[in-house]
């Protein structure tokens, strides 16, 4: 019976962490400034995703998600969905030109102050 109660409380901690596991990918996504930053993490703020860091410098994303409740694939559809090119989505056309005239990367770069 001891021994029971022990494969049973082991394969419900198991279950649990399963269930609790997260994943981290990075994805290139293009952009230029502070406002794409907000923009491209904020778009990233769909169910499954726990944190979406954006680096102007390196042009990625960092994002840590729940692959039981989302795909990476999802989450790049969203960040394209706001008019940035992520991973290997591309942003469509009518997305892209709703971005203000300095975030359009395709472009021209915003003006550093």
């Amino acid at each position: 019976m001891r021994t029971f109660i022990i494969v049973v409380i082991s394969l419900m901690f198991c279950t649990t962490r399963a269930q609790n596991a997260t994943k981290t990918i990075t994805l290139h996504v293009s952009g230029n400034c502070g406002e794409c930053k907000e923009r491209i993490e904020n778009a990233a703020d769909i169910k499954g995703v726990k944190l979406c860091t954006w680096d102007e410098k390196t042009q990625t994303a960092k994002i840590i998600y729940s692959p039981d409740k989302v795909s990476a694939e999802q989450i790049e559809k969203a960040i394209a969905g706001a008019g940035h090119d992520a991973g290997s989505t591309k942003s469509e056309t009518a997305s892209y030109n709703k971005l203000p005239k300095c975030c359009r990367y395709r472009e021209a770069k915003c003006e550093k102050k």
